[in-house]
């Protein structure tokens, strides 16, 4: 496996609301902390009785003192607390098809990365240092439960990861606004790497040259760029196409 440390992420996150939670209890995640309020408990009493089994300790609370300990401005009566090592599966050893972020700064963009990229078979996340922490609340939330379910790794060295996997003949794909190569005119059956930089800016320069690729989605000549997000979901939707006709 590559040598490249990933960055080492400790503590508690807090989940948010009935659905990641629920999702959570599913797959017997280790939760520290509970609080609910009685509105919630009789409306989701099935799940109440799940929680009481597998958290460390449940409380509760007032709808008063529920908001005010979440970050939603409408919270719908539960949130939690969990192992920061519980969220996110390791990567598997066996690539085919990863995903690089860089420097992704809006962590809805990242929840809807990593939703979309669980429904189309992405194998793993990789997140520069400078990406936003998928701990945020707002990110998984976002992510409706996929964080549970997708390996998604935060590195410091992400050039190194590249390298790795380039050394393996994974191909590797930059996307870029100003390319001639539109994105159905490369094979995305086979195993690659897909670079996504940040939402401003794009990849940076010393990734963009580790690429075997550089791709664009054709756009309108009144339409700057896409949401990173959007980029995302558009060139794993054509990975899907390509892999159907192939079938």
């Amino acid at each position: 496996m590559h040598q490249s440390k990933k960055r080492t992420e400790t503590g508690l996150v807090l989940l948010e609301g009935s659905r990641l939670i629920e999702t959570a209890c599913q797959l017997n995640c280790s939760l520290e902390t509970i609080c609910y309020t009685e509105d919630w408990k009789e409306k989701n009493l099935a799940t109440w009785r799940k929680l009481t089994l597998i958290a460390q300790r449940i409380e509760s609370v007032s709808p008063e003192v529920l908001k005010s300990l979440a970050t939603t401005v409408n919270p719908d009566g539960i949130i939690a607390t969990a192992l920061r090592t519980q969220i996110t599966p390791p990567a598997p050893d066996n690539l085919r098809l990863g995903i690089v972020l860089e420097g992704i700064q809006d962590p809805g963009n990242l929840g809807t990365i990593m939703r979309t990229a669980l429904a189309t078979g992405v194998d793993c996340l990789f997140l520069s240092s400078n990406t936003v922490s998928i701990d945020q609340p707002k990110v998984l939330r976002a992510s409706v439960g996929a964080c549970f379910h997708l390996p998604c790794q935060t590195y410091n060295h992400i050039l190194d990861i590249i390298n790795f996997y380039k050394d393996q003949e994974l191909q590797i794909i930059a996307t870029l606004p100003n390319t001639d190569k539109l994105y159905w005119n490369v094979n995305l059956t086979l195993p690659s790497l897909i670079l996504l930089g940040n939402e401003g800016a794009g990849l940076s320069s010393s990734l963009i040259e580790l690429a075997n690729h550089r791709i664009k989605i054709p756009l309108s000549p009144v339409v700057e760029s896409l949401n990173v997000a959007t980029t995302c979901s558009v060139i794993l939707y054509e990975r899907l196409r390509q892999i159907n006709l192939h079938d």
